[in-house]
This record gives C-alpha cells, sequence and structure tokens, in this order.
C-alpha cells in the first residue's frame, strides 16, 4: 500500500518530544514501528517553519543539524517551510493579585504549515500518488482537506497519528480511517531503534560549524 506521511512539525515537537530526549528522531524508521508491514512508504513530507536564534542563539544550529540529518539519511523525505510571524499583544496577567490586569508579550506563531498539508494532501490524492495518507498532527484546520479527499476518493485511506498524550480532535476523527496514538512510552521502548545515531550529528555540527565560520 503506497503510503505518505505528512508531518505537522511543530505540532509534533511541542506535543510528542519536546523537553525528552527524542527530539533526534528517524522518521522512516519511526513510522515503520507504528504502521503494519503492508504500508510501503513512498514519500516522506515534513513541513516546518526555521526558528529565530533571538532568544537562544543555539537553535537555529540544532534545527539546521536536525534537518541536514533528515535530507542525507532519509531519501524518501522532502521538507516544506512556512514562517514565523511574531508581534506583540495584551495577555491577562499570571498573577492573581493582577487578575484583572493585562501584560503586553510578545507572540510568535508559526504560520503555513497547516494550509501547506492540506495542500499537499488534496493535490497528491488527485495525482493518485497515495493509497494512505497518514496526518501526524492534532491540528483541527486539517479537517476540511481529509473531508474533500474522503468525499471524492473514497478508496483513499487516511490515518491519523495523534503526537502526545490527550484526545484526538473530534474534527480529525471525523474523517480518519484509522488512528494511533504516538506516545512517549512507545518512544521510550523503541528509542534505540527509532534515533539517529549520536556520531552523525557530531558529524553534522562540525560541518555546520565550518559553514558558518
Amino acid at each position: 500500500m503506497r503510503t505518505i506521511i505528512y508531518i505537522d512539525g511543530f505540532n509534533f515537537y511541542y506535543r510528542a518530544v519536546k523537553k525528552s530526549p527524542f527530539k533526534w528522531l528517524d522518521f522512516k524508521s519511526l513510522f515503520t514501528k507504528i504502521l503494519y508491514s503492508n504500508h510501503q512508504i513512498t514519500q516522506i513530507k515534513y513541513f516546518t517553519a526555521l526558528v529565530s536564534g533571538k532568544y537562544n542563539a543555539s537553535k537555529p544550529l540544532k534545527q539546521q543539524v536536525y534537518l541536514r540529518a533528515l535530507q542525507t539519511y532519509i531519501p524518501e523525505i522532502k521538507i516544506y517551510y512556512g514562517h514565523f510571524l511574531t508581534h506583540e499583544v495584551f495577555a491577562p496577567s499570571a498573577d492573581p493579585a493582577d487578575k484583572n490586569k493585562s501584560v503586553k508579550i510578545i507572540k510568535t506563531e508559526e504560520k503555513g504549515s497547516d494550509v501547506n498539508i492540506a495542500v499537499h494532501l488534496l493535490n497528491d490524492a488527485w495525482l493518485n500518488e497515495y493509497d494512505c495518507g497518514l496526518i501526524v498532527s492534532n491540528d483541527s484546520d486539517l479537517a476540511e482537506s481529509m473531508k474533500l479527499v474522503r468525499k471524492y476518493h473514497p478508496t483513499k485511506i487516511l490515518g491519523l497519528v495523534m503526537p502526545g498524550k490527550g484526545h484526538p480532535s473530534k474534527e480529525l476523527m471525523k474523517y480518519a480511517t484509522f488512528k494511533k496514538e504516538l506516545e512517549k512510552v512507545f518512544l521510550e521502548i523503541h528509542n534505540c531503534q527509532i534515533l539517529f545515531p549520536e556520531l552523525i550529528f557530531q558529524n553534522l555540527l562540525i560541518g555546520e560549524h565550518f559553514l558558518l565560520c
């Protein structure tokens, strides 16, 4: 069964691997473990945005090293970029003594990935690129694209992988043929088989340092 995997990078990161030792995931190995053997992974589409080093100078370097590892060692993967939008907004104070007071904060949002995923999911269905499309996200904004695939391509299978704990989006579940959860306990059990070797990142990190000099 030809399978394309659509990964919402930031949704996956914040729900499944932030503050964990599982940030250096080999997505091909991971989803080979998750899916049944009749799935042939033909493409992995990873949707993300380049992070800023404004508040942490090491973040862009770490991200670039990881993206290079994905592209170097997973021939099926292709990366699609959105962008960050940063602006000042007023939000309620977290201090109970100032519960009626609003404070100005800097809000950063990743834009574009949900639209990009929706467009690719639909376009690949029309082009008959997959038998199964696997959506790795819990963003309910993707529900309409899933609905249209099911309506106009009823033989297509749509899988949903919900990163992290919590309840899957009810809107996404309406149109998913099957659902799988990806919690940290799964990553802990299989960590040696689904992570890139540390040596890969040491070599790539050295290469990135030379490129930056």
